[in-house]
């Protein structure tokens, strides 16, 4: 009989789909859970709806409560430690009642230029324009009337984590992109809340940031207990207990360092899924460059971060609608099947894509500066077409906005890169992603056995510290010694003429970025 006392069970609400994973006491998965759901362009604004979110959440855990009862034949009462993670930044604003006082604003909206340039001048700190502190500037530029009401600021996952615990936190991973964090107080930096605050004074609003966000709180620390209204709210059937302890709640970039043995100095890793970001962790800030953000580490270590809103939502599309010709002519494949078909023809595809050229930007890129996006497919007349090209060429478009980031860490501002850690479901299909990944970068590149659990099962991991986190040990230790002292990971290393290829790509990706100006200026 399975002992769910000591289980952790992370959950993590990620662009597509909200998953669910539960480890047992020796870090491994053993049942899981999900929910699929798509953000929305309402009034030209990417949202979730808040009532998706509960109904998401309700979903992914009944989900995961029958494979639980599937595999142990009994459903699941309570766990020794949860946590929730998601997708960071966007704007999340209540009034003191608790009422949304305007639609969730998620990451992916690029409205906020004017806001990021002026913090970013006064700051002497890089603001992208998806950090929550854009979005609330930039309200304040725009004078909408909600902002005399603020009362609360958060992300989505200090959101779920408020409903399950009735606790205003955030980790500090989590909180590195609503507002910049000082290393070494494990806090937001004082100095920059300060200069905040006189622009609040200055513009007639009674609050003070530090009054609205969120307070923070780093891996290890408790963050509450799950309510019995909380419980009510993730589990209407009432057979999850309140009294559960939470561990701090975390975002995506956090959970994906966590899940790849990658908080320690100088490792790094690569989430590529909807959007993609590169992590690498440093020991000193690098110059302000609109490209590279820093945030943290779940422990509160410095990271440089390069974070692209767009990387494989142009490959779905056209994947389905490959799929769509392969249902003409009789042929009913499953769309696991299909991408694993299509992502291994890429690999006989010629390095450089043959030629051809695409641009998967289904919304706005910050690192090129576009405000918007449009997919694109691109070849000179007369160009050869091949499948293999085809699928070659999309997916290392959906590495390129991630490469010229990281060309500025490397090149400009010296920063080592000896090997990244891939996970996300760009790396599913074994070695393909990975493969592209190392041309792009120039670097080995590793995935772990359990990479394809992601993001939950990083939360999951930051559960089990949480119980742990009594010993004194680091997190960097802990998940070292004892998470992946014997973790099963492949490692592979592109050939010179795959490195070679990418890197013509890129330049020919360049030269054609005018095109994808003009398409997105022509509406």
């Amino acid at each position: 009989m399975m002992d769910y006392s000591k289980c952790v069970l992370g959950i993590e609400l990620g662009s597509t789909r909200i998953k669910a994973v539960l480890l047992d006491d020796g870090h491994m998965p053993i049942a899981s859970g999900s929910f699929g759901w798509e953000n929305a362009l309402r009034d030209g604004v990417w949202t979730y709806d808040l009532s998706d979110v509960k109904a998401g959440m309700q979903a992914c855990f009944r989900d995961l409560q029958a494979d639980v009862t599937k595999r142990f034949g009994a459903p699941l009462t309570t766990v020794g430690a949860m946590g929730v993670s998601a997708m960071m930044h966007g704007y999340l604003a209540f009034d003191a009642a608790g009422s949304l006082l305007v639609p969730f604003r998620t990451w992916r909206n690029t409205m906020t230029g004017e806001a990021a340039a002026k913090l970013t001048e006064r700051f002497g700190f890089n603001i992208p324009q998806r950090w929550s502190i854009a979005h609330l500037y930039q309200a304040m530029l725009n004078r909408e009337s909600h902002v005399k009401d603020l009362s609360f600021l958060t992300t989505l996952s200090g959101y779920v984590h408020y409903l399950l615990t009735g606790e205003k936190v955030l980790g500090i991973g989590d909180a590195s992109g609503m507002f910049p964090i000082d290393s070494a107080a494990k806090d937001y930096n004082a100095d920059m809340l300060a200069s905040f605050d006189r622009l609040v004074g200055e513009m007639g609003y009674d609050w003070t940031l530090r009054q609205v966000l969120p307070r923070v709180l780093t891996a290890g620390e408790p963050a509450g207990t799950l309510t019995q209204a909380g419980a009510l709210w993730l589990d209407p059937t009432g057979t999850l207990l309140p009294g559960i302890p939470l561990a701090p709640c975390e975002g995506d970039a956090g959970t994906g360092m966590a899940a790849t043995n990658s908080v320690g100095l100088g490792t790094g890793n690569v989430s590529a899924g909807t959007s993609d970001f590169a992590m690498v962790v440093v020991d000193r800030l690098p110059g302000v460059h609109r490209e590279i953000d820093m945030v943290t580490t779940p422990a509160g270590d410095a990271v440089a971060m390069v974070h692209c809103n767009n990387c494989t939502s142009d490959i779905n599309a056209w994947v389905g609608l490959l799929g769509e010709f392969a249902d003409l002519l009789g042929v009913k494949m499953d769309a696991g099947e299909l991408f694993t078909l299509l992502f291994r023809q890429a690999l006989s595809g010629a390095p450089d894509g043959g030629g051809l050229m695409s641009f998967n930007y289904e919304s706005g890129e910050g690192v090129t500066d576009l405000d918007a996006g449009r997919p694109l497919f691109l070849r000179m007349p007369g160009q050869a077409m091949h499948l293999s090209d085809f699928m070659r060429t999309h997916l290392m478009s959906a590495l390129a906005t991630l490469k010229l980031g990281l060309d500025i860490l490397t090149d400009t501002e010296q920063v080592p890169i000896r090997k990244l850690y891939g996970h996300g479901g760009y790396f599913k299909t074994p070695e393909v992603g990975q493969r592209i990944l190392s041309a792009a970068a120039g670097v080995p590149v590793s995935v772990m056995a359990t990479a394809g659990e992601g993001g939950p099962y990083g939360m999951a991991l930051l559960c089990a510290y949480l119980l742990h986190h009594g010993s004194g040990e680091t997190l960097e230790a802990y998940l070292r010694d004892k998470v992946f002292v014997s973790a099963a990971e492949s490692t592979l290393m592109a050939d010179p003429a795959e490195v070679a290829g990418f890197r013509d790509f890129l330049r020919r990706y360049q030269a054609a970025l005018p095109v994808e100006a003009a398409a997105i200026r022509q509406n």
